[in-house]
């Protein structure tokens, strides 16, 4: 590593940084291929080939034959993605699942499918082909191919609906046992999930503490989607209540918890403040409001904050926030931030109380 200073324009003082002596283009190249492995994996995904080959190898022409592709194409999807470590060809042309590869099965443990899905349709990964729009406007990508925003978008496309449905309940599936067991939700006797969409986390969160009471508030066309995934189902339904809710409107009352996951960073500060003072008018004083959502960490290291802040840039007009930032957003809708726990990996739940009487002008 060798020093340089770096002299700043208009009249700035000069850094130093530390820099390689020697630097080659591969990694540049090898993150500008990206694109084609996640939408390998997306089409993996889709055509359901992990489930097919769960159970024995599978000749890449038997797969063709039953999907109804075309196998010399499939082939060479397949060979990418087992150069990856997603599949493992055991022979030539005969592919069976990885250990990677399982977790792109139907509803086994951990897997993420779904979100494979997501990603790789075109609701999601068309936007980032016009990020330039983002950069030089503001406004969501997004919102230049479809003329709405994602949520009004969805309203209107059932399909779409339901693939970012599936996508959020195996998000949820994934950190909702960990994120129930390490906070004590039975200290506040009922929870509500704002906007949680099918159920699952708050499902999670009732299953690890069997005396907490539940209410699932989202939109009614939401609710109905929830009522057919059944997550609230059987001996929950005694202790869960589902209740329609525009959280730009009103957040319905009754409960002491107050969960969001992954709402705020979909918005930008003037509307998240708006969901958050509905929050502060529904709730008790003696309440909490728990928001479960990315932290961007400081410094230049990597974190997965920074890739889901500028995905929320293209995709939503939302963001990632820091922990000043957040502390500030609640402050200005009521709330005291009382204190981060991490959850998994950059997840945290971000812990706030009220303050002031929610009757108080600007709230």
């Amino acid at each position: 590593m060798t020093e340089r200073s770096f002299p700043l324009k208009h009249g700035g003082q000069k850094v130093t940084a530390q820099v390689a002596s020697t630097v080659a283009p591969d990694r540049l190249l090898q993150m500008a291929t990206g694109i084609v492995v996640q939408q390998a994996l997306y089409a993996a995904a889709r055509l359901g080939i992990a489930d097919l080959v769960d159970d024995c190898p599978r000749t890449v022409s038997d797969l063709a034959a039953e999907l109804g592709v075309k196998d010399s194409m499939l082939l060479r999807v397949m060979r990418l993605l087992a150069s990856q470590g997603v599949f493992e060809e055991v022979v030539p042309g005969v592919f069976a699942n990885s250990d990677l590869s399982r977790f792109l099965c139907t509803g086994v443990p951990g897997s993420v499918r779904s979100i494979v899905i997501f990603r790789g349709s075109d609701f999601y990964f068309a936007p980032f082909g016009e990020i330039l729009h983002s950069i030089a406007t503001g406004e969501p990508a997004r919102e230049k191919l479809y003329g709405k925003n994602a949520f009004d978008h969805m309203k209107e496309d059932s399909g779409t609906a339901r693939i970012f449905d599936d996508a959020m309940t195996n998000m949820s599936q994934l950190i909702g046992p960990g994120l129930a067991e390490g906070y004590d939700f039975g200290a506040w006797g009922s929870v509500m999930d704002v906007g949680g969409g099918n159920g699952a986390l708050l499902a999670a969160i009732l299953k690890a503490h069997p005396r907490v009471l539940g209410v699932l508030a989202d939109l009614p066309q939401v609710l109905d989607r929830a009522r057919e995934r059944g997550f609230l189902g059987g001996e929950l339904q005694a202790r869960s209540e589902l209740r329609p809710c525009d959280f730009f409107r009103e957040v319905p009352s009754g409960c002491r918890a107050y969960v969001m996951k992954s709402i705020i960073h979909d918005w930008d500060d003037p509307r998240a403040h708006q969901i958050l003072v509905n929050c502060r008018r529904a709730m008790p004083d003696d309440g909490v409001l728990l928001l479960v959502e990315l932290v961007l960490k400081e410094g230049g290291g990597p974190c997965l904050a920074k890739l889901a802040d500028v995905s929320m840039m293209v995709l939503t007009g939302g963001r990632e926030r820091n922990i000043q930032e957040y502390r500030e957003l609640l402050a200005s809708a009521g709330f005291h931030q009382k204190q981060i726990i991490p959850v998994s990996g950059d997840v945290s739940i971000i812990e706030a109380v009220p303050q002031g009487d929610r009757k108080s002008p600007g709230y």
